[in-house]
């Protein structure tokens, strides 16, 4: 027997196939950490550039306030006098609830979208419509019809979202094979049994899909619908270091909204990876 092959409880386990395997996961851990702080730097420097070449200009001193250093240097300040802390409490809570309510609606209307033909073709035109307008278009409306702006911004964040939900789940819920309906049906499957062990685990990774693309769109809407009305948010506190000309709070602040956007958008990444049929 060769000397990197061993028998463990009846089984042959390759010990050179494992070694192997752990080396080329290594080496693409490597490679897309190289890549990551390679465009991270790159992004960086042309931040910094970028503020460089304007403030040549003696009369534009002022955007110095503006550069990675000075912001970089701002968030220890704005996470000990609590600002961070309260945004991600606040607005984390106001996208969390809009968020939840567009999944529950938007994954039933998906699922009807998909599965029953006069549905889709009576409610396409209308959704269509109603998902080309901007979800900032409804804040005057939201304003007046809810009773505080915490209601009104939940809300623009859920007409935001459900629709790339609701297209996501259609759309998964076309490609599965039909033969699965009628299996199950001469197997005595109830309706709900039919959503809950075939529908639901063949379009997860669909309906993920949609909530990574709807986290993207929700995330761009609540920001700027925080700008008005409220007294808390990543919206709020960047009005306020704008109106207090700190501006390099303003960048820094502007760099955490990046930064959980971008663990928001990776988190929905490594589901989808992991509900994907395709994954190795």
């Amino acid at each position: 027997m060769s000397g990197n092959i061993a028998p463990v409880g009846g089984r042959v386990i390759s010990a050179g196939v494992s070694g192997n395997c752990f080396s080329q996961a290594m080496k693409a851990t490597a490679n897309q950490s190289r890549y990551f702080f390679v465009g991270l730097s790159a992004l960086f420097a042309l931040w910094w550039v970028a503020i460089y070449v304007v403030t040549l200009d003696p009369s534009m001193a002022r955007f110095s306030n503006f550069a990675p250093l000075a912001a970089l240097q701002s968030l220890p300040g704005l996470w000990k006098d609590g600002t961070i802390p309260h945004a991600l409490e606040t607005t984390g809570y106001r996208l969390g609830a809009g968020l939840f309510l567009a999944i529950v609606i938007g994954v039933p209307i998906g699922i009807l979208m998909g599965s029953v033909r006069w549905f889709q073709r009576l409610t396409n035109v209308p959704f269509q419509f109603l998902r080309m307008i901007s979800p900032l278009s409804w804040e005057p409306i939201a304003v007046v019809v809810f009773a505080g702006w915490d209601q009104a911004i939940v809300f623009l964040v859920s007409i935001a979202s459900v629709w790339p939900i609701a297209f996501a789940t259609a759309a998964g819920l076309a490609k599965v094979d039909p033969a699965w309906f009628k299996v199950a049906r001469n197997l005595g499957a109830k309706p709900w049994q039919m959503v809950t062990r075939i529908i639901i685990p063949a379009i997860t990774f669909d309906i993920l899909t949609g909530i990574r693309l709807a986290l993207g769109v929700a995330w761009i809407v609540i920001i700027p619908a925080e700008f008005l009305g409220v007294t808390s948010g990543f919206g709020f506190a960047i009005q306020d270091a704008r109106e207090g000309l700190e501006y390099s709070n303003l960048m820094a602040l502007v760099l955490v909204i990046g930064v959980v956007g971008f663990v928001l958008d990776s988190t929905c990444v490594l589901l989808i990876r992991r509900f994907s049929w395709h994954r190795g």
